[in-house]
Parts: C-alpha cells; structure tokens; sequence
C-alpha cells in the first residue's frame, strides 16, 4: 500500500486506544472512541512504549498532512496488513494492549435486557449478480493478526430470510475477537437447495479470496446455520462439491436447531405443515432428498469439528442432531449434539448474543476455544 502522511504522538496514542477501546458492536472497523481525561484515559490507554510507537510511525507513515479520521483509518489499515514487520517486542506490546481493552470490555458488559444497538457492515463482498449473493462482513476494531472468520446462513425454510438480520450476533463474536460474516443465498421457488448450497461454496470462495484485505485466516472459517441454514451449512460442509477449492477451510460447523440433516426420515415422520415445508424445498423424489440429505455423505471429506445445538422439546430436532454428530463420530469427526434448555426454535438463534441467550453463547464459545485455538 503506498506510504501514509506521518503522524504525530497523539495519531499514534489515538490508534492504540482505538485498538484496545474500539466497540465491541463493530460500527466501523476504523471507530474510535473519544478519548477522556484524567484516570478514566490512563486506564484506557495501552503501555505502548515509546519505541514501539516510533516503530508505527515509520511503518506506516509519510511526511504529507491529513485529517484525523483519515489518518486514524489508514493507519489502522496499515497496521493490520504490516504488523507482521513490527518488531517481536512491539507486536507484544501491540498484543497485550488488545487483551487489556478487551478485558475492560468484557467488565463493562450489558445488564439483562439491555438495549443492544445494531452493528453497522464494515464491507460488503459480492459473489454473484443477484441481490442476494453478497456477504456482509463485520469486523472487530482491534483485530491486528488474521482472525477466523465466522460465516453465518441464515434460515427461512429454504425460501425466506435476510442475511441482513443478524440481531446481536455481530457484536458477540467480534467482542470475542473474530471476523464474523454473514452471506445471503438465492431462494425457493425459482431457486431449488442445490443452487442455494451452490451459493454458500461461492462465498466461501469469494471470501478467501479476499482474506488479506478483510483481515481473516482464509484456512479457518466456521460456518454457523439456523434452522434450514443449518442444514446448508451440514451439506456444504460434508458434500465437497459445493466449496470446490474452499472446503479445506472449513474448520468448524455450528447447527443451530436443524432438522434436515436426514432428509427423507424427516419428511416420513413430518407433521401436516412441516410435510409441505419438506416437500417445497426437497420434492417427492426420494432419490433427490436423499441426495441433498447432510448424513448421505459423512465420511472423508467432513469438516472436522461440529457442534449441533437443538431445543430438547423438539423430538425431531434432537433425533436429527443426534444422527448427524453420531454419523460424524463414527467417520472421525469431533462431533457434539447439546440440548438447550428454557429456548425454541426461533430464539435459540435469536437470542445469541443476549442475556437470554446466555446457554447457546456459553457453548459456541468454549466449542469455538477448543477447535481454534
């Protein structure tokens, strides 16, 4: 990237307070707070040493003059593609003032209930010419190393459903340091489940194409579906065909109440509604269900670490998940199916990243430490 106007001392404190301050809500990968005085500052700031701000200063820096809010944004650009070239000592530094703000943020976290304001879209990534494949993408303000990134599917019934709604989501996985992403797909009735599973490999494949510049790991994404995004998510993380190139990325998978992992048992056991929801979106042919069902294809390639999370109340929900995670441990995988309680299949996904939400959150969480780290 070209050489940025040299900042002054104070450029220098304002990106690393924005790096250790910047709000766990993501409005913009480049916001910053405003900076206080007195105790309240001191405990903000980061010890930078003066070394290492020097060290910033000359990599990412040139002698032309420029707006605060540019210079703010560039630098922190800067320092998330050059941090490598910092020195050991100065990308500690860099490192324990990140862990120091987030350890302030998680002290300061919502009461119950407590309103939580939407997170705004860092950038948006377009993977094909329909309206809806494209990626909204949501970073955290202090990421300097490449992250994971989470990939989310939304559900609907294979046939409703806006990857825009993400509700807390955004706010929760950055707070805990990732990239979190979150892709539209073509839907029923013009477009069938192949086609909308066709979709997700291509973002997957458009994302790691841009993983440098979003500032991602391109060979750790998780993808995390509800409902009949969780059986895209399944489907697309057991049948290779669908991600091509990109599969091999797929380190993790987190179901959130799916119930079409085995497609044909699903429908033979449906109820009258949920019959012609199946039926829509996999037709009569038992072939074709079969086909597009996530256990037909466990055994080598798989995803290798899943988490499947269901409402116990629901039978079906939990006989489903089971037979997945029991069909991927059999195979090799690193599988779990988990009931949440006091949830229903709407809030489960709704409600992650709130109070209410506090059970599914704990286990993505720990399940997420576990396969990423």
């Amino acid at each position: 990237m070209p050489a940025l106007p040299r900042p002054s001392r104070a450029h220098i404190i304002l990106l690393i307070a924005g790096l250790i301050a910047s709000v766990t809500i993501a409005l913009v990968p480049i916001a910053l707070p405003p900076i206080t005085s007195g105790a309240a500052s001191a405990q903000q700031r980061a010890p930078i040493p003066p070394q290492c701000r020097e060290e910033i200063r000359n990599l990412c820096s040139a002698n032309a003059p420029a707006q605060r809010g540019e210079m703010r944004g560039e630098m922190r650009a800067c320092l998330r593609e050059r941090f490598a070239q910092l020195s050991p000592s100065c990308q500690d530094a860099v490192r324990g003032a990140v862990q120091q703000g987030r350890a302030a943020r998680a002290n300061d976290a919502p009461a119950p209930n407590a309103y939580i304001a939407p997170a705004r879209v860092s950038r948006t990534v377009v993977f094909g010419p329909h309206q809806r494949q494209q990626v909204d993408i949501y970073e955290p303000g202090d990421a300097v190393d490449p992250r994971p990134l989470i990939l989310y599917i939304h559900g609907g019934a294979w046939r409703a459903g806006s990857h825009k709604r993400v509700l807390a989501k955004p706010a929760h996985f950055t707070g805990q340091g990732y990239i979190f992403a979150s892709t539209g797909y073509r839907l029923l009735p013009d477009f069938p489940i192949e086609t909308q599973a066709t979709d997700i490999g291509a973002a997957i494949r458009a994302l790691r194409g841009q993983a440098s510049a979003i500032g991602f790991d391109p060979d750790r994404i998780v993808l995390i579906g509800h409902s009949a995004g969780a059986h895209l998510a399944a489907l697309v993380a057991t049948d290779p065909s669908y991600a091509g190139d990109g599969f091999g990325a797929i380190r993790a998978v987190i179901a959130l109440d799916g119930a079409g992992f085995d497609a044909p048992t699903r429908i033979e056991s449906a109820p009258p509604e949920d019959w012609q929801i199946f039926i829509n979106a996999f037709g009569y042919d038992r072939a074709r269900q079969t086909a597009l069902s996530p256990v037909t294809h466990i055994g080598a390639p798989d995803a290798p670490n899943w988490l499947a999370l269901y409402v116990p109340q629901r039978d079906i929900a939990r006989t489903q998940a089971e037979t997945l995670v029991t069909g991927l441990q059999q195979a090799g995988a690193n599988a779990a199916a988990i009931g949440i309680e006091n949830t229903d299949h709407g809030a489960i996904n709704r409600d992650l990243g709130t109070a209410n939400g506090t059970a599914q959150a704990q286990a993505i969480d720990d399940f997420l430490a576990r396969v990423l780290n």
